[in-house]
Parts: C-alpha cells; structure tokens; sequence
C-alpha cells in the first residue's frame, strides 16, 4: 500500500496571521510538523503543499519536500488534491500544518484501517480523542464528532453534539483531530462536488462527505498534541515543549 502525507500549508489564517512561521523552540512550526511526520517512518513520501513562498523555501531551504500550489484553494483538503492527482499512491493522509506534535502512533492506527480494510470500504478516516474538560467542550474552537456503533462519523459540529437534554446518561464528548486519510480517488471526487451548506455554516470541511453519503471511519486515539489556532495556543505549545526536553 503506497502511502503519502501531505501538509497543506497556507500562509494566511483569519485568527492568527502567518501562524505556521511562528517559531517554537528552535524552529518554525510548519518544521516541527514536516520533521515529525517524517520521523514516523509511516511513509513512502512526505510533501508540504502550500500557497506561500516563504514556506516552500523554509521546507525546501532545510532538505524538505515542498510543492507550490498554483491556485487558490477553499480547504487543506482541496489544496493536497492537487497534488495528489499527478501522483501514484493508494492512500494520502493529510497531517495539517499547524499540528506541531505529529505522533507516530495515531497515525499508524490510522492507517492500519485501511490496511484492515479487505473490501476497500471504508473512503475516509480521521482522528478523534475524548474531550472532558466542560469549557473545551462548549468552545466552538473545538469540532466535536458524534459516531455510530462501528464508529462511522454521523456528524461534525462547533456545537455541544451531543445536547445533554438527559443529564445523567453516560455520554463521551469526542473532539474531531484534523487529521484524515484518503483513498486516492475519495479524495479525487471530494474536489469536484461544490461546497455543501453544512461545510458552509459550521466551517468544516469534512461535512462535505457526510452531505454526499460517503461516512468516516473514526479512530481513537489519545492524541495529546495542541492544534495552533491562535496565539494563545501558541503559548501552550512552547509549555509542552519545555515539558518534553
């Protein structure tokens, strides 16, 4: 099975400009993502796609492999397609940019879906971990996933999904770690269908799947990185950082 990860990289970001060229320690994090997806081992070819040139040279100016998008893209998902059609793969996971910590171990739980996988069902898979923290829950920062019984993804929202209108019934909260694997071809038609209402209102483009009926296989794992959306996680990042060393 030929698999590649690829990084959409943009240089914009509405709620922290130029994020993924903020130093963290002793690099720039769209580096700490790069160098760590690559340490994983997990694949046959690791490609930062972005729209910047200031991140093409910082990737390529350390030895890494970058790619200039040459149009302007709605999502990560969108950008990597681009990419991905002139390339012989069988899965593509797209690791976002801004996801310093990468993890070898929910990566390769990722994968092994479809390595498990004999009938080639499953089309998409992504990354959730359990939410506990009441505040986190209720921020619309963090995208919650609600799953099914075979943990097929019925729904994505910024909202609290499930609604605790039974306050005592046991429920998990799951937050939605933007991480996804595609077979090449999932990934080819999610291109082609046009921005769905869903994906437009909540402003999350994995919605677009649900809307077109193709599921999400969802895989828990105990992903304990920080997703750098604004500069207050930034700050959170350099705390995990010291605590690594």
């Amino acid at each position: 099975m030929n698999c590649a990860a690829l990084i959409p990289a943009r240089y914009a970001s509405t709620r922290f400009p130029a994020k993924l060229m903020q130093v963290l320690g002793d690099k720039t994090i769209i580096r700490h993502t790069y160098d760590n997806t690559v340490a994983t081992g997990l694949f046959d070819q690791v490609l930062v796609v972005t729209d910047s040139d200031i991140i093409y040279n910082e990737i390529t100016a350390h030895g890494g492999k970058a790619k200039m998008s040459r149009k302007s893209h709605e999502s990560g998902s969108d950008r990597i397609a681009e990419a991905v059609e002139s390339m012989d793969l069988d899965i593509a996971v797209n690791v976002q940019g801004d996801e310093p910590f990468v993890q070898r171990a929910p990566l390769q739980k990722l994968l092994q879906v479809f390595k498990d996988d004999e009938k080639q069902m499953i089309q998409v898979a992504s990354l959730m971990q359990v939410i506990k923290n009441k505040n986190n829950i209720e921020d619309a920062n963090f995208v919650k996933v609600a799953v099914d019984i075979h943990m097929n993804s019925l729904f994505f929202s910024r909202s609290v999904i499930p609604y605790p209108r039974n306050a005592p019934a046991q429920i998990s909260y799951f937050e939605h770690i933007g991480v996804y694997a595609f077979r090449k071809q999932a990934l080819l038609n999610f291109t082609k269908w046009p921005i769905t209402p869903l994906e437009a209102t909540e402003k999350i483009e994995c919605l677009r799947y649900l809307e077109h009926g193709v599921p999400i296989r969802m895989v828990l794992t105990e992903y304990m990185g920080i997703e750098i959306d604004t500069p207050e996680d930034l700050q959170k990042a350099k705390q995990l950082l010291e605590i690594k060393k």
